[in-house]
């Protein structure tokens, strides 16, 4: 059975893979029968070849777990499509701050509304 799966390069804690399609009894660092790929998850830098991959699939080729997300994943460049998160972790004084001035805006915004809701006085209807 043929396998889509990454082989790793690089050195000690700098791990770099080559996504690969190999038989499924051949070691790790065994020769391929094609490279459709790089894949760094440091710099998340992937240059992928979609097209062979997917056509490698319809014969009967199973990607790995990893690869499967990174084909979902890819953009039709061979790119990856990463998006940074944009949450910043805040100490228990930071984040008890933050909450209070939310707490306080709430309060203020709830006031003015409150305030703009009191109906104004009636002027008496001409006759």
């Amino acid at each position: 059975m043929l396998k889509i799966r990454l082989k790793r390069l690089g050195a000690k804690k700098q791990p770099s893979y080559r996504i690969i399609v190999i038989n499924s009894t051949t070691k790790r660092e065994g020769k391929p029968i094609q490279e459709l790929g790089f894949y760094n998850p440091k710099t998340k830098e992937m240059k992928f070849d979609l097209a062979s991959a997917k056509e490698w699939i319809s014969k009967g080729a199973q990607p790995t777990e990893r690869v499967q997300y990174l084909i979902k994943h890819c953009k039709e460049d061979g790119t990856l499509n990463y998006k940074k998160k944009e949450t910043v972790k805040l100490s228990r004084k930071a984040l008890a701050k933050k909450q209070a001035e939310e707490e306080a805006a709430a309060k203020a915004a709830e006031e003015a509304k409150a305030a703009s809701e009191t109906p104004a006085e009636e002027t008496p209807a001409e006759a």
